[in-house]
């Protein structure tokens, strides 16, 4: 019966949704790159060289506290693009599908599709390449997983396992990338051409795993200047449910080592990857932002970035995501919009649930009666605007709740952690057991279960 109503509700939206389209709608384009940590040059990362996505952020409205809901790709990526909350049964795995987990909904370009949008989804956009194919004009999605351009670089001392890493002397359409980079532009100009409004997506998976690039993007860093983690231990009474072995690296690739942590060497040529590889993809952001100014609907095209999670580079002996750390959940979101004031910053704690009913609004969308997070466009008027007092994440048995100062978890097996990050921001003592915050972790704790039982 329930699932009967939700989706007499989603036909009514939808319906309404069509009745009301026209070709004053503003464009869309919306960037999600895959793995991407917020360590850029807008978010305080001098050392990182990314023009185009701070290019992005001196434009529009940075969002400095954005979650996501899950640390893993396929369940974020689904809960990003439908509205909805994981639960223990919805969103949970890397390989969740949308349509599977939450059929009686729209899904964001379905429901831009009933409202008038050509809606092209290029690349990675769902971790699965057969989830919601109904709610778009057009896929492309081009097999840019695992990629090398170098013969040694492929299985390792005959092992089977490729390298984690790729610096081959190419240009950018010698990958997949870059190809798709093009084809986007053209998508971009049929677009401008048709007069339709459109919702292009760029689903960008560098700096995912192996990190492969052309040089030319390596050759922008000095090794030797490149910090590894200062903390590269486990956090000091932290239970063994919040770490993991990450395997997607240590299992995935060659030349890892089969327990313990990597060398320092190791270390630092797998972070030059990773600041390549989203180098890389940064160039390419910027070839789509000139192509908007070149066919000059830069003015009516909303822009978001967004990551789909963040990604442990060493900290707390973590490579990869898959953890209910800061460095898993925390990753950029960076709107533009026409009409809106130009870099804007928000310390308001946002997460992506919030995406979609955003995206309505900017668009002059009426907003399905499903979604279950807060439009941003409050934000984007006035940043300092008071937002929400919890953000709320979840992993496999373990759960999270975040405010602006402190970090709750817990998991089935009954333990859980507590971080003060007015003190402790990168997350090295869990305090879950000292009395000063007894308090305050019941109460968190009690939220967190307010929070279940409201989904």
């Amino acid at each position: 019966m329930i699932r009967l109503i939700i989706a007499i509700i989603s036909t009514v939206c939808i319906t309404y949704a069509h009745d009301h389209s026209n070709h004053d709608h503003q464009n869309i384009l919306m960037i999600i790159v895959d793995d991407l940590r917020p360590q850029l040059g807008c978010y305080g990362a001098s050392e990182t060289h990314s023009p185009n996505m701070d290019r992005i952020a001196n434009e529009g409205t940075l969002f400095e506290t954005a979650y996501v809901q899950v640390p893993v790709c396929g369940a974020s990526r689904a809960s990003m693009m439908t509205g909805l909350y994981p639960t223990s049964k919805r969103f949970v795995t890397y390989y969740s599908s949308a349509d599977k987990d939450a059929p009686d909904v729209p899904d964001l370009p379905s429901y831009l599709l009933s409202a008038g949008y050509s809606t092209i989804s290029n690349g990675k956009i769902y971790h699965n390449a057969d989830d919601s194919t109904n709610s778009w004009s057009e896929i492309y999605r081009p097999a840019d997983f695992r990629v090398y351009l170098l013969p040694e670089n492929q299985n390792l001392g005959g092992h089977g396992k490729d390298a984690a890493y790729e610096a081959a002397d190419v240009e950018d359409n010698a990958y997949p990338s870059g190809v798709m980079a093009e084809k986007i532009i053209n998508d971009l100009r049929k677009a401008k051409a048709s007069g339709e409004p459109f919702f292009i997506t760029a689903g960008f998976t560098k700096p995912h795993l192996p990190f492969n690039a052309p040089k030319k993007y390596w050759d922008l860093y000095d090794r030797d200047e490149l910090a590894l983690a200062e903390n590269h231990f486990a956090p000091k009474g932290a239970p063994s449910s919040s770490l993991h072995q990450w395997n997607e690296l240590r299992s995935g690739y060659g030349g890892m080592p089969e327990k313990g942590n990597v060398s320092d060497e190791l270390a630092r040529t797998l972070i030059h990857g990773y600041y390549a590889s989203v180098s890389y993809t940064d160039k390419l952001i910027g070839d789509l932002l000139d192509e908007l100014v070149k066919l000059d609907i830069d003015k009516n095209t909303i822009v978001i970035l967004a990551g789909d999670h963040g990604w442990q580079l060493g900290e707390h002996a973590l490579w990869c995501k898959h953890a209910l750390f800061e460095t898993s959940l925390h990753t950029p979101l960076i709107i533009k919009a026409p009409g809106y004031k130009a870099g804007q910053r928000s310390s308001a704690l946002v997460e992506f649930v919030d995406i979609y009913p955003t995206i309505c609004e900017l668009a002059g969308v009426k907003k399905p009666a499903h979604l279950q997070g807060k439009s941003l466009v409050k934000l984007m008027k006035k940043p300092s605007a008071k937002f929400k007092d919890a953000i709320f994440a979840r992993y496999h048995g373990g759960e999270t709740i975040r405010t602006a100062q402190y970090q709750y978890s817990e998991w089935k097996n009954g333990s859980n952690m507590f971080y003060d990050h007015s003190i402790d921001p990168n997350e090295n003592v869990n305090r879950v057991a000292d009395p000063k915050y007894s308090a305050i972790v019941k109460k968190m704790k009690q939220q967190l279960q307010e929070h279940r039982e409201r989904l």
